[in-house]
């Protein structure tokens, strides 16, 4: 059957709908029964990054170069989380994933593997960091937030609770990074109020070129500052290592941050 422009190689429905694996043009997609893409990869090149918003989400690596505990809440065809099992050998990954149709669909069809530094539990997002907030604190040096379902993010992961419960894991040299979608103009306004709260407005904002995602930045309290000379230096040091448009997300956020030299940089 065909659909979205390409060949379905996979269709499976659980309670919470259905979760689609489209080829076409040599890439593989992940839908949830509407056309917008959940994740995708190179089929010639399934171990790199391929979608933009996933590639602008590695941004974080301008300010945070090794992470090691890391915590994604939204799983997706984890491409993700295949990039960093293999680009840092120290990283342990917690993901919570709601859909454990998801994680099969993950494993069967986008090459994550099993690996002891990845565990993956099945629940709500939200819930979990709740529960977790409440027992533990500085844990996590890198959040990573990207949860969507067929009609968008999913409400529990955009509230004022939840960032706070985030900040309260986030170490305080940390950086939490999320997904956002710049097309709901209020939804997006009232999501980056709560996450500028919560993080006493040390946050940053990345349109993703030629798409409506935008990636948020909020930083740790204590996070290393660097001036703009250091930022450029290590923009080009990771471009080489990584083959990412450092240098372009860097231009980027200082063009639509205006203030974010006040909030993250040296002067």
């Amino acid at each position: 059957m065909h659909k979205y422009d390409g060949l379905v190689i996979h269709q499976v429905h659980d309670d919470e709908g259905i979760i689609e694996v489209v080829d076409g043009k040599g890439e593989r997609a992940l839908h949830f029964g509407s056309p917008a893409r959940q994740s995708s990869m190179r089929l010639t090149e399934p171990d790199r990054l391929h979608s933009l918003y996933a590639r602008a989400m590695m941004a974080a690596l301008l300010f945070h170069e090794q992470p090691q505990q890391i915590l994604m809440i939204g799983l997706g065809g984890g491409t993700i989380a295949k990039f960093l099992l293999r680009q840092f050998a120290n990283c342990r990954i917690k993901a919570i994933e709601f859909r454990s149709s998801v994680l099969k669909v993950a494993r069967s069809h986008f090459g994550l593997p099993f690996d002891s530094r990845l565990k993956v539990k099945i629940g709500c997002g939200a819930q979990h960091v709740l529960i977790e907030s409440r027992e533990r604190f500085d844990c996590y040096d890198l959040m990573l937030i990207d949860a969507y379902d067929h009609e968008g993010m999913a409400p529990e992961v955009s509230n004022a609770l939840f960032f706070d419960n985030c900040h309260t894991l986030l170490h305080p040299e940390g950086l939490l990074v999320i997904n956002l979608w710049a097309t709901d103009k209020e939804l997006f306004e009232q999501v980056a109020w709560n996450l500028k709260r919560s993080f006493d407005d040390r946050v940053l904002f990345l349109p993703v070129r030629n798409r409506g995602n935008v990636i948020g930045f909020a930083f740790g309290a204590q996070t290393p500052r660097y001036s703009l000379k250091q930022l450029l230096d290590k923009a080009r040091q990771l471009e080489l290592q990584y083959q990412l448009d450092f240098p372009g997300y860097l231009q980027d956020l200082k063009r639509h941050n205006p203030h974010w030299l006040a909030k993250i940089a040296k002067p």
